[in-house]
């Protein structure tokens, strides 16, 4: 088998493992670039975070772009959801870059605005909510592992730099 065939089968058996859930296409925040979750998930352990750009909890951006820093190299995948389900996001998309981006660094990959909760939730969330659980309020944060599986789901009170997240995080890497 020469290189490249061996890539392309690998690239297909990653595509054949990826959960349906995942397999959907998104646009970024503040941009027109798509985004599709099997490509970025790549078989690797993920943290989905529902965020808010005017929540009391939207301080946390900070300790999740540390933790996306921390772990990244061993293959966690952070991803933020922009929503307005709790009516703490900021009307103005180019606000919520803002905040994002300019006010916290944050580098791991931001999705435009989508419902998180109740009958439109977007494809992702549906699935987290029938393994996990629907947001209760921002900075829901679900641990997937490599499969898709739900391992543990978070309250808004547990900070990215708790114990218990970074254990959970470490146990599925």
């Amino acid at each position: 088998l020469t290189t490249l065939t061996i890539a392309t089968l690998a690239l297909e058996m990653a595509d054949a493992a990826c959960p349906d859930y995942l397999d959907h296409d998104m646009r970024k925040l503040h941009s027109k670039e798509q985004v599709n979750f099997c490509e970025l998930q790549q078989g690797r352990p993920m943290l989905i975070i529902n965020t808010a750009s005017h929540c009391g909890y939207t301080k946390q951006f900070k300790g999740l772009e540390a933790l996306h820093q921390q772990y990244r190299d061993q293959g966690l995948v952070v991803v933020g959801f922009a929503s307005n389900d709790f009516k703490q996001e900021a009307k103005d998309e180019a606000k919520a870059a803002e905040v994002c981006y300019v006010n916290y660094g944050v580098t791991f990959t931001m999705v435009a605005p989508s419902h998180v909760k109740g009958d439109k939730a977007n494809p992702v969330f549906q699935e987290l909510a029938k393994q996990a659980g629907s947001p209760s309020w921002n900075f829901n944060k679900y641990l997937v592992d490599a499969s898709g599986n739900v391992v543990e789901h978070f309250g808004s009170n547990t900070r990215p730099d708790s114990k218990d997240l970074t254990q959970a995080v470490e146990s599925v890497l």
